[in-house]
């Protein structure tokens, strides 16, 4: 089974590049600069930043569904990345070098499956997942920290 790994749409965070720290702290952002990589993962661009890039800290809505798992979580994203380009059936080295939480939904939002897994050995716990017809996507999140990291989907 064919699987795609996508992050999120840089143009829904567009309008808040390039904004003052003032202006982005109203919104209840944080720019931060990396100081080490890696460490700072762009859900934009699936790619750690480097040393001195700017990033965003968000609090950002991932799971909008109407269910008990509705959810938001804080994420960064690298200020101008571009949107992640990732070939089917590959899993970007942000997401292989972390540990993961794996969580699969059907079509109504409501949890299907969960488990945690090494990132360097994800693609059969993902393999797993989409194997079950009620699943409809599986969301991918760093384990140790919480937050959301990216979305898998079915390719047929």
């Amino acid at each position: 089974m064919s699987f795609q790994v996508s992050g999120l749409s840089g143009a829904q965070f567009a309008p808040l590049f390039g904004l003052s720290d003032a202006e982005l702290a109203k919104r209840d952002i944080v720019r931060h600069t990396a100081d080490k990589s890696p460490g700072f993962p762009c859900r934009v661009s699936l790619v750690d930043a480097a040393p001195g890039e700017a990033l965003l800290l968000l609090n950002f809505e991932h799971l909008a569904v109407a269910s008990p798992y509705r959810s938001r979580h804080a994420i960064y994203v690298r200020e101008y990345a571009e949107d992640a380009r990732v070939a089917v059936d590959v899993v970007p080295e942000v997401l292989r070098r972390r540990l993961l939480s794996l969580r699969a939904f059907d079509g109504r939002g409501m949890l299907v499956d969960a488990d945690v897994v090494d990132g360097r050995e994800v693609e059969g716990v993902i393999e797993r997942m989409l194997g079950v017809r009620e699943v409809e996507y599986v969301h991918v999140h760093n384990a140790k920290q919480g937050c959301f990291a990216a979305r898998v989907d079915r390719v047929s």
